[in-house]
Order: C-alpha cells, then sequence, then structure tokens
C-alpha cells in the first residue's frame, strides 16, 4: 500500500483521536476552558480533514481501497471518541451516543452484508445520511466548544443539533434498513424464477 496524500491525511485524522482523548484524561495544567477550545480544535480539523482527503483523492485521482476502508473507520472513530467525552461531560444524553454510535456500527454491517449479496449500492450513502452528518458534526463541535460567541448560546445549539442528529441517525438507519430488505427481496424472487 503506497502512501499518498490522501491516504496520509486519513492517517491523520486516526492520530487524533488519541491526542483528544489525552485532553480529557492527561493532566496537562490546563482549564477546562483551554481543554475545550483545543478539543473543539482538533475536532475541526478532523471534520475538515475528512472532507479534504476525500476531495484530494478523487481530483488526483488517488482513491484506493484501502483509503475507501480506512476513511469510515477514521470518522467513526473520531465520533466515538467525541461523544464518548460529551457524554463524560454530561453534555449530551448516553441514549444519543448510543443511538449514533449504535446506528454507524449497524450501517457498517450492514453495507458488508450487502456486499455479499452484490447489493453494496442499495446502501450507498443518500442525502439523509448527509444531512445527519452535517447535524452530527455541527452538534459535536459547539458542544465541545460549549461558550457562547458574541451572546450566541452555542451549547444550546449544540444541544438542539444532538437531537436532531439522533433523529435524522434513526430516519437514516431505516431508510437504509428498507433499501436492503428489498434489494434482499428482490434478489430472492430473481433467484425462484
Amino acid at each position: 500500500m503506497a502512501l499518498n496524500l490522501p491516504a496520509a491525511i486519513t492517517w491523520l485524522r486516526v492520530a487524533i483521536v488519541p491526542l483528544f482523548m489525552a485532553l480529557f484524561h492527561v493532566d496537562m495544567g490546563l482549564g477546562g476552558y483551554q481543554i475545550d477550545r483545543l478539543a473543539a480544535g482538533l475536532f475541526l480539523v478532523a471534520a475538515l480533514s475528512d472532507w479534504l482527503d476525500g476531495w484530494l483523492a478523487r481530483r488526483l485521482g488517488q482513491t484506493s481501497a484501502f483509503g475507501a476502508f480506512l476513511d469510515p473507520v477514521a470518522d467513526k472513530l473520531v465520533v466515538a471518541a467525541a461523544l464518548v467525552e460529551l457524554v463524560a461531560l454530561q453534555r449530551v444524553p448516553t441514549w444519543i451516543a448510543v443511538v449514533i454510535i449504535g446506528r454507524e456500527i449497524a450501517v457498517s454491517a450492514l453495507r458488508e452484508w450487502m456486499a455479499a449479496f452484490g447489493e453494496r449500492r442499495h446502501v450507498a450513502v443518500n442525502w439523509l445520511g448527509k444531512a445527519k452528518t452535517v447535524a452530527q458534526m455541527l452538534a459535536i463541535l459547539l458542544l465541545l466548544y460549549h461558550a457562547p460567541v458574541l451572546g450566541i448560546d452555542l451549547p444550546g445549539i449544540g444541544g438542539t443539533l444532538a437531537w436532531l442528529a439522533a433523529v435524522l441517525t434513526i430516519a437514516s438507519m431505516l431508510l437504509y434498513l428498507r433499501a436492503a430488505l428489498r434489494a434482499v427481496r428482490e434478489a430472492g424472487a430473481g433467484r425462484r424464477n
């Protein structure tokens, strides 16, 4: 496996996870305010690098099977680490973290299962999944930052977006399941004919 720029950026996102976790668990002599800002900054770098590595891979023609595997793994690690810390800080209800992380695991398993049938296209990312991702990433960023800016209640907006992300998470998972079940039924009917 050759290391190219998009893959290096994806690996950077993976490397951010232990740094992010260390902010909350290693005494660095930082105050809560500083930890929140640094955590939000690291999360923002990870979120932007997710867009950047995909864009570069397509632009430079450096897509690969390994990159297609590693990219969503890196995304899930970053989101799961952030949600775990937000639950520990009591900024996100546990059930929201479980719904979001559980959905990621379930949809990943569903995609692998559908790939075994040659029907992975039926569980490709759709607009609802993208809306969920935007709400989720903004919610996490605002809840990590956890302070008002120019009188705007960012933690309150983040909390509302976390609820929205949970609703979109459930809705998008149901949409994926429905598409997968339809594809399995059609494949089964095709074999009987």
